[in-house]
């Protein structure tokens, strides 16, 4: 059964292969434009910055070099029942270097489309294992009415064990702030 985390509390993942899979949807007023919100993945040292620029993974890198990370593509609309958008994960693969993986959802071109997250609702991050048993689940339940960027949550090693950390941070920054944050 699931565990269903609060922002801030952290639990283990002892799988170590499992899918990080995202979910929103839209509010049904309309800005006139398509709702566009793109998943990006950190991998990050100990020193809080990307391991190398392929680290960073998005709808336009979609893997890490060594294969641990891999976007499965950008949803376009975010329609439909279910997670959105998914990141599969191999920490039997993960390079010695990497020592926390940050998941962050961005809206896209949020200045020229007037959007922001006050407009998502039943955001959600969960994590699940190869026989689709979800092994915890962060529902975001704060209305970031100007934010165009919201930390999920991180997934961080500490003392050769993997935890993941509900976050639910929002910035109105957008992609741009958590560039400039890990580079």
């Amino acid at each position: 059964m699931a565990i269903n985390l609060q922002k801030g509390q952290r639990e283990a993942i002892s799988a170590p292969q499992f899918t990080i899979g995202l979910g929103w949807d839209t509010n049904s007023a309309s800005t006139g434009s398509s709702f566009d919100l793109d998943t990006s993945i950190f991998v990050l040292g100990e020193n809080k910055r990307l391991l190398s620029d392929a680290h960073f993974v998005f709808y336009n890198n979609l893997k890490t070099p060594d294969g641990a990370v891999e976007h499965t593509g950008d949803n376009l609309t975010g329609d439909g029942d279910g997670d959105d958008e998914q990141i599969k994960v191999d920490l039997s693969k993960i390079g010695a270097g990497a020592a926390e993986i940050c998941i962050v959802v961005t809206v896209h071109d949020a200045e020229n489309r007037r959007q922001n997250f006050g407009q998502i609702r039943n955001s959600y991050i969960r994590i699940f294992d190869g026989a689709k048993n979800e092994i915890l689940k962060y529902e975001l339940e704060e209305d970031f009415s100007i934010e165009t960027a919201v930390e999920f949550g991180r997934i961080y090693k500490r003392n050769n064990e993997w935890k993941f950390e509900a976050i639910g941070v929002g910035m109105k920054d957008g992609l741009e702030f958590f560039l400039n944050k890990y580079n």
